[in-house]
């Protein structure tokens, strides 16, 4: 199976979803420790990601930015309020709206080419336009518990 996204983007209506957040903000090449915090405090409040999905928030493309100026959050569905913490870890909330959704399957290597299909192919020819929240992953299925290129991303792109 090759890395790939189905670049059919299909249209639905997103539900408000609270998350439990932990910012990454800095170069991207330091995001695994951010992942490995957020991780550790995921078990130790039993959110483990058959029990609650998991999302990223991206801010802007570590590409077109500074290193001092990436913004990226490694986040996960909570039903409860969040409890105070000493982690980092923030509440957020992904609002209910219209996304153009499309699944990309493999690694993150490529999956920058499916968020630039979003934005310089699909959205001119779509008649719609960018809402005010940043595109977000949901992290279907990822390593460790499958390969990486058999790891599925929805890539969420808010619009109105």
């Amino acid at each position: 199976m090759r890395e790939n996204a189905n670049f059919d983007a299909q249209i639905v209506d997103f539900p408000e979803i609270r998350l439990a957040a932990l910012e990454h903000r800095g170069a991207p090449q330091k995001l695994g420790n951010t992942i490995r915090q957020f991780i550790e405090w995921r078990k130790a409040n039993r959110l483990p990601p058959r029990k609650s999905r998991t999302f990223n928030l991206i801010y802007n493309d570590p590409n077109t930015v500074t290193a001092e100026d990436y913004r990226f959050d490694v986040a996960c569905a909570i039903a409860q309020p969040l409890e105070e913490n000493t982690c980092g870890i923030a509440y957020k909330v992904i609002p209910a709206g219209r996304c153009a959704v499309i699944r990309h399957i493999g690694s993150d290597d490529a999956i920058g080419v499916a968020v630039s299909h979003l934005y310089s192919e699909w959205l001119p020819q779509s008649g719609f336009d960018i809402r005010d929240f940043p595109i977000f992953f949901e992290r279907v299925k990822f390593f460790p518990e499958v390969p990486e290129r058999e790891m599925i991303t929805d890539i969420y792109f808010p619009v109105r």
